[in-house]
């Protein structure tokens, strides 16, 4: 991955929408970035952050409509993917560009369904923390599913 598409990833985590916003594709940046305060909004998702970081996961369990915040794993994953593909007139030539977000955006997903039951070492992460730590098995997944694909075709 190039440094162009780098920057543009580094946005779009930052925030859904602006790395399409970079890439000079103004309608769906801005199509992210309505879609990610709709559903932030109806999610109650600050609320349950600031919750979650004062050390409050029963308040953030409580805040949380989880109808809503099951959206927001594949929109802030395919946002991220969508920016880098587009980055450079294409971003990375690999056909499997994709793989990495899918299986984050799938992993962060099953966090939030058993947010409310999961315990790491006896404490209870909830719906924010929990999801932020399923982002790395997803991503390894996905690296490794990605190389063992591409070595097939090459």
């Amino acid at each position: 991955m190039d440094k162009n598409a780098i920057e543009k990833l580094l946005w779009s985590i930052a925030f859904p929408g602006f790395g399409q916003l970079l890439n000079q594709k103004y309608l769906k940046g801005i199509l992210f970035i309505s879609i990610e305060f709709i559903v932030n909004i109806q999610a109650n998702f600050n609320e349950a952050i600031i919750s979650s970081f004062h050390g409050n996961i029963d308040t953030s369990l409580e805040q949380i409509d989880f109808k809503w915040l099951m959206f927001y794993p594949c929109l802030y994953f395919f946002s991220m993917w969508d920016a880098v593909k587009d980055a450079n007139g294409g971003g990375e030539k690999s056909p499997f560009l994709f793989l990495p977000f899918v299986f984050a955006a799938y992993f962060v997903t099953i966090g939030l369904i058993y947010s409310n039951d999961i315990k790491i070492f006896g404490i209870l992460l909830g719906p924010i923390f929990l999801p932020i730590l399923f982002v790395i098995p997803g991503l390894i997944i996905g690296l490794v599913v990605k190389k063992f694909i591409n070595s097939f075709i090459k």
